[in-house]
């Protein structure tokens, strides 16, 4: 079973940034492909962005282009978000999903949010 466990979060100020990393273990990355979702208190689900680390194929809702990258991680079992720019609205709990390469495309994972495994999340505060 593949297991995701998020690390990274905490309180930084606007403009800051943050790096946040999802361990995998269980299976090779390179059967799944990667999101990052995010959840603020009293708003839906957001797909922030995904990956499939095996050919390098990614996706950014609009509102991170420009400041947040997606990417395996040194550690080749991580898939890290690199959170740049970030602004009072980023404020959510951000949560690293997995699904099934056969069973969605990268923006498909993004846009329906759709998973078959999911991590803890772990919580993104921007605030001065």
């Amino acid at each position: 079973q593949l297991q995701l466990v998020e690390s990274g979060g905490g309180l930084v100020q606007p403009g800051g940034s943050l790096r946040l990393s999802c361990k995998v273990s269980g299976f090779p990355l390179d059967h799944y492909v990667f999101g990052w979702f995010r959840q603020a208190p009293g708003k839906g689900r957001e797909g922030v962005s995904c990956i499939s680390t095996g050919d390098g194929i990614t996706y950014y809702t609009d509102s991170v282009k420009g400041r947040f990258t997606i990417a395996r991680g040194n550690a080749k079992n991580t898939v890290d978000l690199q959170m740049t720019g970030l602004k009072p609205e980023d404020t959510s709990v951000y949560y690293c999903a997995a699904e099934f390469k056969h069973l969605t495309s990268v923006q498909g994972m993004c846009r329906r949010l759709s998973g078959s495994y999911f991590g803890q999340g772990t919580q993104v505060t921007v605030s001065s």
